[in-house]
């Protein structure tokens, strides 16, 4: 189960650094002022670093979701709205792009509360053409209306942007969820029915045995009748076994890295194992089974680490391994690369999964320490056929 940092990095929002370079919307503004042709320039310069210190602080906080519940958003997003409107009735005839990024800072702020938002945005847009009236210059009813509607509609992009990112990541990590949902309850219902199918089996098997005991010194040929059907059982046992177990032993990358772990803890290395992504087709699962194996039985056997890391991460087209320790590293006595027998076993893995399309890398990781990559794309044909 994913820790709840691994949910926040999962729902990450898109990169905040995207809405900055809005901010050149206003230069045509900067250029006024460095030039001198607003009053009070040193006015105007102040409010133009508090409008952006604002807008840059009412995004990031809003797109942070460690802090999109906490009030700063909403606190710097008011104090947005003052610097905004002040700027634009002090300087009738600048700023007034001030309002369109007003607009997107707000659609951001208040995206999760729709109402609100729907009354800021009309407000913004109210607003924002009726001030227009006041430049007789420019004043036409349609321009007012653009100015209005423009001001408006930026908001509700924004807004609507965001709330479908944040709905397509919802929906992948419920099918994420829902596909290792159904794996689990498939290896429930496999668990069961290897119950089942064993528990009949050796049932009929001690009933025989029992007969057998009972019939071998008054009745030889009785016991031996009794016995070939104990051998009959147990070959058709056999037979079920191996049938119910096809393609499900191939899957093996689960108990890998349980062994993996247990293997290191008894060995006194500390394991640290991560495993994140959609459930692999049993044959890339074999694959990376073996890598772990082997990675781990050098770790322990040759490594003289204190830490092994083993992160499995999965993509929908690609799954990535990799198996880190702290240890001697490479070229130094005992080192897990140093051919004590260990290099003929990586040699072989790297030949395997280079014929499945992947590759296996390995070497130093500092000054200390062995890293073993290894990479495969997954199949997604075989997904669907398992």
């Amino acid at each position: 189960m994913r820790s709840t940092t691994d949910e926040i990095e999962r729902m990450k929002l898109p990169r905040r650094g995207a809405l900055v370079p809005w901010l050149f919307a206003i230069t045509g503004d900067t250029v006024h002022l460095l030039r001198g042709d607003m009053p009070l320039p040193w006015l105007a310069g102040l409010g133009e670093l508090s409008f952006a210190a604002l807008y840059v602080t009412a995004v990031f906080t809003a797109l942070d979701e460690r802090l999109r519940r906490t009030r700063v958003p909403v606190t710097a997003l008011a104090g947005l709205v003052v610097v905004t409107f002040a700027l634009n009735i002090g300087y009738l005839d600048y700023w007034q792009m001030c309002f369109p990024l007003l607009s997107i800072a707000t659609g951001i702020v208040l995206r999760d509360r729709s109402r609100v938002m729907a009354v800021a945005l009309a407000t913004l847009g109210i607003t924002s053409g009726s001030l227009w009236l006041l430049r007789p210059e420019d004043a036409s009813t349609g321009s007012v209306l653009a100015v209005g509607w423009g001001t408006a509609l930026g908001g509700v992009v924004a807004a609507a942007v965001l709330n479908l990112h944040e709905a397509v990541t919802r929906l992948r990590d419920t099918r994420e969820q829902l596909a290792h949902a159904a794996v689990e309850r498939e290896r429930l219902r496999f668990s069961r029915d290897l119950h089942d199918l064993l528990g009949h089996t050796l049932s009929v098997i001690v009933v025989k045995a029992e007969a057998v005991r009972r019939l071998g010194p008054k009745n030889l040929e009785a016991a031996l009748g009794q016995a070939a059907d104990i051998e009959a059982v147990g070959r058709q046992a056999l037979t079920e076994i191996r049938e119910a177990v096809t393609g499900y032993r191939e899957g093996s990358l689960t108990t890998e890295l349980d062994n993996a772990r247990s293997l290191l803890d008894a060995s006194g290395i500390a394991a640290e194992i991560r495993q994140s992504g959609p459930p692999l087709p049993p044959q890339t699962g074999a694959l990376l089974g073996w890598v772990v194996r082997e990675g781990v039985t050098n770790v322990v056997r040759h490594s003289g680490a204190s830490r092994c890391e083993i992160e499995v991460r999965g993509e929908p087209d690609r799954v990535h391994l990799e198996i880190a320790d702290n240890g001697r590293g490479v070229g130094s006595p005992g080192g897990s690369g140093n051919g004590n027998g260990d290099g003929n076993g990586l040699k072989g893995l790297t030949e395997r999964l280079a014929a499945a399309g992947g590759s296996l890398t390995s070497g130093p990781d500092g000054r200390r320490g062995f890293r073993l990559v290894a990479e495969l794309p997954v199949d997604n044909e075989e997904e669907r056929a398992a």
